[in-house]
């Protein structure tokens, strides 16, 4: 089956299997942000954008892009940089395994929500499992971030 979309921005084409899963599509296009982890959509890894909104690659079929806009954190290499920023300053990247499906969600939040409180903040992030940390670090800083625009400086969060 012909499968047409936008990727990151641009026309995408693939000859696809009626079964083929978007997670694997992705990778076979070179977007090796999206990552495989518990193929149950348990674990936010293969977190991607379908028409803005986050979606689990490993659950959806390649087929029902057909037509979509598709972003994944290759696409967002900027805004992920900032966000890369805070998190750097909390010591909270640890082994970045989880941290593309994060990003992708915390940008999407950013742009859904507005002001989230830490408990709003942790209930959208629910679905994002990192097996590392803590998740203190990845809080510290994702508060930080959300909230940079009303501290003025954003230098003094990212030192």
């Amino acid at each position: 089956m012909e499968l047409h979309f936008i990727l990151n921005g641009k026309p995408a084409d693939a000859l696809i299997k009626a079964d083929t899963i978007l997670l694997d599509l992705l990778r076979e296009k070179g977007c090796y942000s999206v990552k495989r982890g518990c193929d149950t959509s348990g674990c936010g890894l293969c977190t991607v954008l379908i028409n803005g909104v986050p979606s689990l690659s490993c659950s959806v079929l390649a087929a029902r892009v057909e037509g979509k806009q598709v972003t994944t954190l290759e696409g967002m290499e900027r805004e992920a940089a900032v966000f890369g920023e805070f998190l750097t300053a909390e010591g909270a990247e640890q082994c970045g395994y989880c941290t593309p499906g994060l990003i992708m969600n915390i940008l999407a939040m950013e742009k859904e929500l507005n002001h989230p409180s830490e408990e709003e903040v942790k209930e959208y992030l629910a679905g994002n499992l990192c097996r590392c940390s803590g998740y203190m670090g990845q809080m510290r800083a994702i508060m930080k971030y959300l909230n940079r625009a009303e501290g003025g400086d954003d230098s003094e969060a990212c030192q």
